[in-house]
Parts: structure tokens; sequence; C-alpha cells
């Protein structure tokens, strides 16, 4: 068996509405409904899927809780710039911009939490012409 990549991945939420309007308004992703009225928020080629704590769709992950994810993002937009849109928007941010490594290579990063208290990594790869893919 080979991977290649992620299509989406699934959070537990405690408010839908609240999540997909944090999502679009602060990180700009799109807010897409299919399925049975089912919620997610797309960006790139790929999308966050929404489950209602207490409502999930079977199958689902063997305990679903809110606030226990970790995602790092990876924004073509300037560090520099996002930290200051956050501050903007006034979304408090840990840590301020940090390096770290990515899949591909160094990251600049900062982090913020999301309603449910996930923490979002927003990233730059720091050399993109240097970094290995792992495929």
């Amino acid at each position: 068996m080979r991977i290649n990549s992620i299509d989406h991945i699934v959070l537990t939420v405690h408010d839908v509405n609240k999540t997909c309007q944090f999502y679009t308004q602060v990180l700009g992703m799109k807010e897409i409904t299919f399925g049975e009225g089912r919620k997610a928020l797309l960006f790139g080629s790929q999308k966050i899927n929404l489950h209602q704590k207490g409502n999930e769709l079977e199958p689902k992950a063997m305990h679903p809780i809110c606030g226990s994810s970790d995602l790092c993002l990876i924004s073509t937009n300037p560090i520099e710039e996002i930290k200051k849109e956050l501050d903007r928007k006034q979304i408090p941010t840990i840590g301020g911009i940090l390096n770290r490594t990515g899949a591909a290579g160094p990251i600049k990063s900062i982090y913020i939490r999301d309603p449910d208290g996930n923490l979002i990594e927003i990233s730059n790869y720091i050399n993109r012409s240097n970094c290995i893919r792992r495929m």
C-alpha cells in the first residue's frame, strides 16, 4: 500500500456554525454543504468535514471529542503578513513566529486556537525549492 495525500479530515465540534464562521472569516476557507446537509470547510484540494458533537456520522472515531486536534496549514501569504492580519482580527497567537519542521522541510509557523480549542499552526516553507518531498 502507498498513501499519497490527505483528502479530508474530520473535526468534532460543539457548534458547527461558529466553527464555519471562524474558519471562513479568519482563515479564508470556503464553507460548503454536501450530502444530507453536512458542512465542510474547503481549502486547496482538501477539506475539513465537521461533525456536531453527539450527532457524529457513522463510522466515527472511537472517542470523538472537541478540541483534541493539532493541524498544520500551509499558506502562500508570508507569515509576517499573517501575524499582522491575525492581530487586526484580534485573534490571539501563541508564542510568536517560530521555526519548525514540516513534511517537506523547514517552516516558519504561528499558532492560534479555533473555537473548540484545537491548535491551528499556520506555516510557510522557508525555502520550498530546497525541500525534499517524501513520496
